[in-house]
């Protein structure tokens, strides 16, 4: 029986080096996804989300009800964005998801006060993610409390109340019990098209060129696009089975309210679908072997999930951080999926969430077709 070789044992870790160092993308996604990681972990993701859009509806303008909106724009939590004169306006700007908060200070805000008694302030709050209402919502209540009682001295000190000066009504739009499923298990509906359609496609042209079938692909005379396409369509349906599936669930186990079209969602779907599937067949065109093309689908993957306001507070990064989340797919489609299921959106709704869509497959689709046809000359 052979010894033990030392000198055997050093041939092979340098033989693993050298064929390591030849296969640059492997040893790229190595080194390149724990900083991605690292970086997305330590500076993007923040669960204490701050500067949220705030629209404000000041009926009072006496000076207890300025000091409580000069309090609530030094808190941080709030970002005074738009004022609105009436409910169906601010009712609006919620649905369409451009302000989190609306704040309504009543016309007798200050004279209640004065009075001994406690004015309501009514809070509307965009609840599709308590992840991110959460904190906002509670440091409200502590920072009206020690803002109005550091007024309310001299012959005022009688009218601070143990209870607090100011009596909040929340109102948590599109999911006032703040269930967690209502945001997730929408979302998850990207996630899982995302994962799957750019893995499963990333590895169609790469499987062919390994298996040496792509020679025969090259002796047809089938277009580039047409097998493009070929590849895409049949996997357009296993995307709509997985959307079934996870609707199903959602309504019957999950009980998540489905309040928009679901023709709509379904139509919207196709998009997101074509526009992965485009991202997958760009990636098969690059990798050199289906272990390059899996990782490549992960590099694409982590962010989209990370970024894209599924499991963190969009609104909680960083801008350079959300300029990224807007730039991919998953972020819009999230939000398209969530509004029409849990508000209701309809097609005027949710187009501002569609073009970016649009624009990304036909980029996405542009780049796989120049490289695959540079791959079959």
């Amino acid at each position: 029986m052979t010894r033990f070789s030392l000198h055997r044992l050093w041939a092979i870790v340098l033989k693993e080096f050298i064929q390591m160092k030849r296969d640059r993308v492997t040893f790229g996604m190595m080194v390149g996804i724990p900083l991605m990681q690292l970086m997305l972990f330590g500076f993007a993701i923040n669960t204490d989300p701050k500067h949220l859009p705030t629209a404000i509806r000041a009926a009072d303008q006496g000076p207890f009800a300025r000091t409580f909106i000069a309090a609530l724009k030094q808190s941080g939590y709030f970002h005074f964005v738009r004022e609105t004169a009436t409910e169906q306006e601010a009712q609006q700007l919620l649905q369409l998801g451009e302000v989190q908060f609306v704040i309504n200070i009543p016309p007798d805000f200050s004279r209640k006060l004065l009075r001994g008694e406690q004015p309501s302030v009514l809070i509307e709050a965009d609840a599709t993610d308590p992840a991110a209402t959460g904190p906002a919502v509670a440091a409200v209540r502590a920072l009206a409390d020690n803002v109005l009682n550091r007024d309310l001295t001299g012959s005022l000190g009688g009218l601070r109340s143990r209870s607090g000066a100011v009596d909040f009504q929340i109102h948590a739009h599109y999911n006032p019990e703040n269930i967690t499923q209502y945001n997730v298990v929408p979302g998850l509906m990207g996630v899982v098209l995302t994962m799957t359609m750019v893995v499963i496609t990333a590895l169609a042209i790469t499987r062919e060129r390994e298996r040496g079938t792509m020679e025969n692909l090259l002796a047809t005379p089938v277009r580039p696009f047409e097998v493009m396409l070929g590849k895409i369509l049949p996997y357009i349906a296993v995307g709509y089975i997985q959307i079934s599936l996870i609707l199903v669930a959602a309504h019957f186990i999950f009980n998540v309210p489905m309040l928009g079209s679901l023709p709509l969602l379904y139509a919207v779907a196709l998009l997101f679908i074509a526009a992965n599937l485009a991202v997958g067949i760009t990636f098969s065109t690059l990798a050199q072997n289906q272990l390059q093309a899996v990782q490549m689908a992960f590099f694409f993957f982590l962010p989209s999930i990370l970024l894209s306001g599924f499991m963190f507070p969009f609104r909680g990064m960083p801008e350079w951080a959300q300029w990224i989340g807007t730039c991919l797919p998953n972020t819009h489609f999230i939000r398209i999926v969530r509004g029409i299921l849990l508000k209701g959106n309809g097609l005027v709704e949710i187009t501002p969430e569609i073009w970016p869509l649009l624009l990304f497959f036909v980029v996405a689709m542009t780049i796989g077709g120049l490289r695959y046809r540079q791959t079959l000359d």
